[in-house]
């Protein structure tokens, strides 16, 4: 579900991409779940919008379950936003992108 302006985490590269600098916004998902494909549309278009602002990033809980678990996701889609490695903001299920944006602009 990542495209070229979305970075695929790993929980092997997940400490890098979350201390690069940058504000990072996750979105832990998996294949299997509706409403994170409905949701996907929405962290596409904000990757374009913050390119080179904010990485937007993807974790599909069923392939990489140490992280996820590591930061309490129960629900998916989870959305986390991290500023300096730390969890800065946090959007359980689906939203609407002018939310997503008004969290993400604190942070920028």
């Amino acid at each position: 579900m990542a495209t070229e302006k979305i970075q695929t985490l790993t929980d092997n590269n997940f400490e890098t991409a979350i201390n690069a600098g940058k504000p990072v916004l996750v979105d832990f998902w998996a294949d299997w779940c509706g409403p994170c494909r409905r949701l996907a549309p929405t962290v596409d278009e904000l990757a374009g919008e913050y390119e080179g602002r904010v990485v937007v990033a993807k974790m599909n809980v069923d392939e990489q379950p140490a992280t996820p678990m590591r930061f309490s996701v129960r629900g998916i889609p989870t959305l986390l936003l991290f500023k300096g490695g730390q969890v800065v903001e946090q959007v359980i299920g689906v939203t609407d992108k002018d939310s997503l944006k008004k969290l993400i602009d604190k942070h920028v």
